[in-house]
């Protein structure tokens, strides 16, 4: 083992498992998928039974909740990488199964190097550093722990959204930099005079189980909540009490504030930019604490700089980069990401319960077998929830997304909106904006 690799240090013992963890001779290594054009279909891949499999975490050191559930089953494993070129060699040549967060990125030449993986196990919501479709090809299956950190993504957003109406942040800010307020007066003239929340209408693009979490809670704040989702039955919105609207374009102008719940897969360009926060209420609200890639960061900030926006809370990576955009923003929340929305001591140990529970069934069952969050078999609807693009665009209209989710489908309804309005404006020049981008 050279001195510059990774240690791979196992978390249990290999007495009684076969040798699960030790070296294998070169000679002895089989190809990584006989028929790799078969992807996942058709295919039931269970572990040699003279062996325990290896299975690793590849990001971390700690295999304290993972242990209990797989110890009697495989090897487990933890390698500490932060990047693909620290994953060790063993784990390269033997892992069957590997656990990651968010810090490596998995990319088709990234899963080449690896021998003998059969599963990735996505602790957390969410895929973007996983290149899924390779996966697929090389008969490696990939699955994602979703369904936790519900409750405190949305008591994240709601806690957002009450310090945007009653400007805690702002006034926190203000005082520790030595204003004073000692009359109604001093509050007003300050600019610090907050908003009313009841009777407010809330709009939330996607009514997922977020989305589901930040409805009910609002509406206990006084909010009249207000949803765009192509993707539910009719009559969804009774069950929540809550009102469905039929276009983003409606959402847009009859919100207050804007909050933004929903996946984004396969697609590259924001949904709120700076046309469509142009059709937003002036003076409305926006939040987005789901993925970064939704939203325009630069025109939400010249949004807030020139008040058509009276406030917003962002998902931000906080590179530096982002951090001198955002620094004198002083009616912008920020949510770092990845991912604080979400986390909690409770969340994350559920995530990993559930993704070695996971791990489990994969090395007992088989794969697919009784796997429950399996992302890119191809008899499941691909990655993740797709949302019918077709449902927002107007009739005769064909979609340039024929298979993607309600991101792509949000984003190409906009996109016909503005060009509509483009050709029908006398400055149509001026609109011009970066919806091809």
């Amino acid at each position: 083992m050279s001195s510059s690799s990774k240690r791979v240090t196992r978390g249990s013992s290999t007495s009684g498992g076969g040798g699960g963890g030790e070296e294998q001779n070169s000679s002895s290594k089989r190809p990584r998928n006989e028929d790799p054009s078969s992807g996942m279909e058709g295919h039931q891949v269970v572990p040699r039974s003279n062996s325990r499999p290896l299975v690793t975490l590849l990001e971390g050191k700690d295999c304290s909740v993972e242990m209990p559930i797989l110890k009697d089953v495989s090897t487990v494993a933890f390698c500490d990488a932060t990047r693909p070129d620290e994953i060790h060699d063993k784990v390269l040549n033997d892992a069957w199964g590997v656990f990651l967060w968010d810090k490596i990125r998995l990319t088709g030449e990234t899963l080449a190097k690896f021998r003998s993986l059969k599963i990735i196990i996505k602790i957390g919501p969410g895929m973007d550093n996983i290149d899924v479709d390779a996966a697929a090809n090389m008969g490696i299956a990939v699955c994602n722990v979703n369904g936790y950190g519900i409750e405190e993504a949305a008591d994240t957003a709601i806690g957002v959204i009450l310090n945007l109406y009653r400007k805690i942040n702002w006034f926190d800010k203000k005082v520790k930099d030595g204003s004073e307020y000692r009359t109604i007066e001093d509050v007003v003239e300050g600019g610090g005079e907050c908003t009313s929340i009841r009777g407010r209408t809330l709009g939330l693009v996607g009514l997922g189980r977020v989305g589901v979490a930040v409805a009910l809670r609002a509406k206990e704040f006084g909010f009249n909540v207000i949803f765009f989702d192509p993707y539910l039955d009719d009559g969804i919105e009774k069950s929540y009490g809550v009102t469905r609207v039929s276009s983003m374009g409606d959402l847009l102008s009859h919100s207050d504030c804007i909050s933004l719940h929903c996946g984004l897969q396969g697609v590259e360009s924001f949904i709120l930019n700076e046309y469509t926060i142009s059709l937003m209420r002036p003076g409305a609200f926006l939040v987005n604490v789901a993925n970064t890639s939704l939203v325009d960061e630069v025109a939400v900030i010249n949004a807030l700089k020139e008040k058509r926006l009276k406030g917003a809370a962002l998902a931000t990576a906080g590179c530096k980069e982002a951090q001198s955009r955002l620094k004198d923003v002083d009616n912008l929340i920020c949510i770092p990401y990845p991912h604080s929305a979400f986390l909690s001591e409770t969340s994350r140990a559920e995530f990993r319960e559930a993704a070695a529970t996971e791990m489990r069934r994969a090395i007992v069952d088989g794969i697919p077998g009784t796997l429950r969050y399996l992302a890119n078999n191809k008899n499941l609807n691909g990655a993740g929830r797709r949302f019918p693009t077709a449902a927002l665009l107007p009739p005769g209209m064909i979609t340039p997304f024929p298979d993607v989710n309600f991101a792509a489908a949000a984003y190409a309804a906009l996109a016909v909106v503005q060009a509509q309005s483009s050709r029908t404006s006398p400055d149509s020049a001026s609109n011009k904006n970066n919806w091809d981008d």
